[in-house]
């Protein structure tokens, strides 16, 4: 067998993993790229660990170390209360509150997972009390944590990036986050719509009591995050190396022990990313890309690209990972896939992938649905929340397909 072959056999099998068990599969692509790249392609050692992706691995630790000392010290929960305080009591501006807090923090820097894992408990025991639905809560939150997600200073956001650069599509941060949200805001406003929003008219939910005030040590690692997003969006400083010097300060300063600090950095999402993103390298220098592609472009025409794409990244992230799998996958693929159609926008294919594979992530069986569930208070039956959740997750397969279809290329014009 060829190393081309050899490394798409190899990709196909980490894909399976993904789909059917818990196994960090960055562990798996990495054990498999070494026997594709030494032993079926002929390389040096050391010419497959110069397929490693460095960098992203230096930004995805000083983003998520940054952010985790946030979250360690209470500082992101503490903005979280606040934020939903300001909305009063009326009820019916609840639901799109929490979709706003959880788009506004996963913005500016953790990303959707930490976001929902922040916000989801205080907005089930809100919620709940007021007599908001847990289904509507939970998609109000997950939407709004995943239209953040791919904001150029967020995690997977620079996940998206990189990827992207590697296809020749870079220059397009705020294109990426724009066709991102507006898909989860429709998505929220039809929760809103079908789930009960409109009946929460007229209803005060009950009166919170005084939060507590900011820490001296909340208040510099504000400081510290909002000087840290300045300086990357304004400066264009590179956002990896400077959140660990934004890290390093407030670790000094005894925000948080450093200790405590590291075991927030959630390591096994790095080394999945990174482990498939290896993997990824060996397939595209083998020729193993081309083979991907060839097969990708069966499933449509330049006409159709957009929604088939999406339909068919929708339906494998909703078993697998959207950040560790799909993005390392697909967008590098994206210019082959244009030229084996004959024809289509990169731009266009790419955006499709990023929110044909999102949207789905509200699924139980993504860590975003997951943690909705886990937020519901003992006394709440979590099934029905779990089925509901489960057949939007998977209709949302369909709906991304069509949108993608449908209203991307405006984001392009």
């Amino acid at each position: 067998m060829s190393p081309a072959a050899l490394s798409l056999v190899a990709l196909l099998v980490v894909i399976g993993a993904s789909l059917t068990s818990r196994v960090n599969i960055g562990v798996l692509a990495l054990a498999l790229a070494w026997p594709v790249a030494t032993f079926g392609a002929g390389w040096k050692a050391d010419a497959l660990m110069a397929v490693f992706p460095s960098s992203l691995f230096l930004t995805l630790v000083g983003v998520t170390l940054l952010f985790g000392i946030a979250q360690k010290n209470g500082t992101l929960g503490a903005i979280a209360q606040r934020a939903v305080k300001l909305g009063g009591q009326r009820t019916a501006l609840l639901p799109p509150g929490l979709f706003l807090i959880a788009c506004l923090v996963s913005t500016v820097g953790p990303g959707a997972v930490a976001s929902t894992a922040l916000v989801a408990p205080l907005a089930m025991s809100l919620g709940l009390a007021a007599g908001v639905p847990a289904f509507l809560i939970a998609l109000m939150v997950a939407n709004g944590a995943n239209a953040g997600n791919l904001s150029p200073i967020s995690a997977v956001g620079v996940i998206v990036q990189t990827q992207m650069t590697k296809a020749g599509l870079e220059g397009h941060e705020w294109t990426v986050w724009a066709a991102n949200f507006v898909a989860h805001l429709l998505a929220a406003v039809a929760a809103y719509l079908l789930f009960g929003g409109l009946s929460l008219r007229g209803q005060a939910r009950p009166c919170e009591s005084v939060l507590p005030p900011l820490t001296s040590g909340m208040k510099v690692t504000l400081v510290m995050l909002l000087a840290w997003v300045a300086s990357v969006l304004a400066f264009k400083l590179p956002p990896g190396l400077s959140a660990f010097a934004a890290a390093s300060l407030l670790i000094l300063w005894g925000t948080v022990e450093d200790g405590v600090a590291l075991g927030a950095v959630p390591w096994t999402v790095i080394v999945m990313v990174c482990g498939v993103a290896t993997l990824i390298g060996v397939l595209e220098k083998t020729g193993g890309m081309e083979l991907f592609t060839t097969a990708l472009a069966q499933f449509a025409t330049p006409a159709t690209g957009n929604g088939a794409i999406a339909l068919v990244t929708g339906a494998i992230s909703t078993y697998s990972s959207t950040s560790g799998v799909v993005y390392p996958a697909f967008l590098p693929a994206v210019p082959s896939l244009v030229q084996k159609l004959g024809g289509g926008d990169p731009l266009q294919l790419a955006l499709s992938i990023n929110v044909g594979a999102a949207l789905v992530d509200v699924s139980p069986l993504s860590t975003i649905g997951a943690l909705c569930i886990g937020a519901l208070p003992t006394d709440q039956d979590p099934r029905p929340l779990f089925r509901n959740l489960m057949a939007w997750g998977f209709s949302m397969v369909i709906v991304g397909a069509v949108f993608c279809q449908l209203f991307i290329p405006l984001f392009t014009r």
